[in-house]
């Protein structure tokens, strides 16, 4: 039995209060385990549309309907209205996740400001780690405790960051894209921490291309998780595991029943979902490849991003 890793970002003050409920509703059904990562601070998702001379950024926003899945009002926040402070607005809703059983984690503190300058700042330890462990100290004050993990938000990361998450005593983390786990190594130095990337496409990346559509992308990513399709490297051996990041803002929203689809989809192919702690406690890190930090683009998604590269 292969599993399937549900790793879901919260990005959005409407994320967390209307999409989250949704998920948590639709995990309970089919009684899947999952991990929901926060974003604590300032939501200031207007600031995104600065990205409209980016390449690709404009193609990816005709094809996703941003103005539909996120709705007016928050793409408006950090421009025509102030950022509503996520942590302070809807502690309630994450404590809520928590309760029901979920594992929680960290996104980011500002989840546009982050993914906007964390690759500039990366010869910046002081506001890498700052903006980081505003994020960890919220988390505290939310949930009483000390986060288990951390996901970086649009898999946006920087070196200083990874050492950080040694630093808090993190096990695993998945910031990044990839095929597999590792271990990653900054310089000539080891981190004691798993990286488990994304390794499936999220559905924002599939729409649009090659005639997948909302209709059929469960149909199409269900492919990729059969024994012997596109993401099983090696069909002699059954299906291999798999990470997934879904977002409260699509797949807790508009995306709903492509999801809803989607779990059922894993259950009748023989998966167990389950969350990055499960994951991670099925790892041996003795023996798991160490990699080096590095940059680079994947299909359906506008500009480079933390990468899983060759083994060191």
């Amino acid at each position: 039995m292969a599993l399937i890793v549900l790793k879901i970002d919260v990005d959005t003050l409407r994320g967390t209060r209307e999409g989250v409920p949704t998920l948590v509703d639709m995990l309970r059904d089919v009684g899947a385990g999952a991990t929901f990562l926060f974003s604590l601070g300032p939501d200031h998702t207007g600031w995104a549309l600065r990205r409209v001379f980016r390449p690709g950024f404009l193609k990816k926003v005709s094809r996703t309907s941003v103005v539909e899945h996120y709705g007016l009002k928050t793409l408006m926040y950090g421009t025509l209205l102030p950022g509503p402070d996520i942590g302070v607005r809807a502690a309630a809703e994450m404590r809520a996740v928590r309760d029901a059983g979920f594992e929680v984690g960290i996104h980011c503190w500002d989840h546009v400001y982050w993914q906007d300058n964390v690759r500039g700042r990366s010869n910046d330890a002081r506001w890498t780690c700052a903006q980081m462990q505003r994020a960890h100290d919220r988390f505290v004050s939310i949930f009483g405790a000390a986060p288990s993990t951390h996901g970086a938000a649009g898999w946006q990361m920087n070196e200083h960051g990874l050492a950080l998450i040694d630093k808090w005593g993190m096990t695993y983390a998945s910031d990044g894209r990839g095929d597999a786990p590792y271990r990653p190594i900054i310089g000539e130095r080891v981190l004691s921490h798993i990286q488990m990337p994304t390794t499936l496409p999220t559905l924002d990346e599939l729409i649009g291309i090659d005639d997948v559509t909302v209709d059929n992308v469960a149909d199409h990513l269900l492919t990729y998780t059969a024994a012997g399709g596109p993401g099983d490297a090696a069909a002699q051996h059954g299906p291999r595991d798999h990470v997934f990041t879904l977002h409260a803002e699509l797949e807790g929203q508009k995306l709903a029943p492509v999801f809803r689809d989607l779990l059922r989809g894993w259950v009748a192919q023989g998966h167990r979902l389950v969350s990055m702690a499960d994951y991670h406690a099925t790892l041996d890190p003795a023996t798991l490849p160490v990699r080096q930090f590095a940059w680079g683009s994947i299909p359906g998604r506008s500009g480079e991003l933390m990468i899983e590269p060759g083994t060191v």
